[in-house]
Parts: structure tokens; C-alpha cells; sequence
């Protein structure tokens, strides 16, 4: 952490020297990861990058090019939400809580908005030691228009030795233990829990006989 720059920038140094160069990112390197950064430090370096896939289409090679592949990961909000059951299974938004790089204002609109929709919350990076207010914040204003008892699940460290799992309330979500391996998901208007998992509804019940 906070040295992402430092790592492209040595990837993209080693791969215009013609080698073969892996970035390796946590989750799906396209989803708050390294991928972007990729892309963008190659085109503000004003490199040329070519995507993997232009060879199996016949395309050749710009001269000077890079070729770039970006490799699917699992996310978190897929692992996380596989342990928990099918908190997914309707619209839902991703929101990252860190102001690092995105204004809190930002956030703070974001957050107020798909609560207001009604969606199916994904929350990534909710809590820190330096930043350790913004969860709360984010509960507060998701209670404007969020009932207190709606389900919440806390996944930590997903598929990994450290894994944690707890299903709570949106009103007692400032009592989980989280950090920031954590995804925390906060459920709409049809999530349920169902035993030890959560379950947002898709609306198969309203329509066919279950």
C-alpha cells in the first residue's frame, strides 16, 4: 500500500526492456487494483499499449508496443459474497470508502445516493487505523433511508487462512470487527437472513410458484 506507483513504474521500466513482466494484484486486478494504474502510467509515459487479445483476432502489433493482458481475478464482493450465501442476487453498487485518493465528498454523495436507490451496497476499504471515522459516517447516512434492521455482512480476509465471517444489522454495524481485508454488505429492501446466510430476494417467488 501506497507504493502502487513505485511497482508500475518498475514493471513498466522491465517490460520496455523487453521482458516478461507480472503485476500481481489481490482480488480482480481491474477492480480497486492494479490494473488502472497500469493503463494510465503507460499512457501518461505515452507508451504503446496493446491488448493480449488483438493477436487472436489476426491484429498485428503496433512497433514499439507493449502487449498488456489483464488476467481475471476473483473480487472480493464475489468471495465475500459466496460465503455468505447470495447477498447479490439484485442490483447492486460498489463504494470505496477511502479518501486517499477521492475526496470524501465524493464518497459521502455516492453513499447517499445508492441508499436512496436502494441498492445492494458493497462497501471495500471501510476501516484503518489512520482512518478509522469513515464506516460509522457511511452507517449514518445509509440510515437516513435504510431501515436499522437491515442485514449487514462483514466478510474478513475471504478464502484465506484469517477468514471472518459475521451477519449483523445495519444498527449494529458499528460493533463488527472490521479493518481493511474487510467487504462489508449492506443488504436493500428484500435481503433476509436465512439461517447463517443472506439472501436478497430477485422476485422468483412473485411470479412463479416456489
Amino acid at each position: 500500500m501506497t507504493r502502487e506507483v513505485e511497482r508500475v513504474a518498475a514493471a513498466i521500466d522491465a517490460a520496455c526492456l523487453g521482458k516478461s513482466v507480472a503485476l500481481v494484484s489481490s482480488g480482480d486486478p481491474g477492480i480497486y487494483a492494479m490494473a488502472g494504474l497500469a493503463l494510465e502510467m503507460c499512457e501518461a509515459r505515452r507508451v504503446a499499449a496493446v491488448p493480449s487479445w488483438t493477436a487472436a483476432n489476426g491484429d498485428s502489433d503496433e512497433t514499439g508496443s507493449l502487449r498488456v493482458e489483464v488476467v481475471p481475478g476473483i473480487p472480493a464482493l464475489c468471495a465475500g459474497a459466496a460465503l455468505l450465501g447470495a447477498p447479490l442476487m439484485h442490483d447492486f453498487c460498489a463504494i470505496s470508502l477511502s479518501d486517499l485518493l477521492t475526496p470524501w465528498e465524493v464518497i459521502e454523495t455516492r453513499l447517499d445516493a445508492a441508499a436512496r436507490a436502494d441498492f445492494v451496497m458493497v462497501l471495500y476499504n471501510p476501516k484503518s487505523k489512520k482512518r478509522h471515522w469513515q464506516l460509522e459516517k457511511a452507517r449514518q447516512i445509509m440510515m437516513n433511508h435504510k431501515p436499522a434492521q437491515t442485514p449487514v455482512g462483514v466478510v474478513t480476509g475471504a478464502m484465506r487462512s484469517d477468514q471472518r465471517i459475521q451477519v449483523t444489522t445495519l444498527e449494529e454495524l458499528h460493533t463488527a470487527m472490521v479493518n481493511m481485508q474487510s467487504t462489508v454488505f449492506i443488504g436493500n429492501h428484500s435481503t433476509r437472513r436465512y439461517g447463517d446466510f443472506l439472501l436478497t430476494l430477485r422476485g422468483y417467488g412473485e411470479k412463479y410458484r416456489l
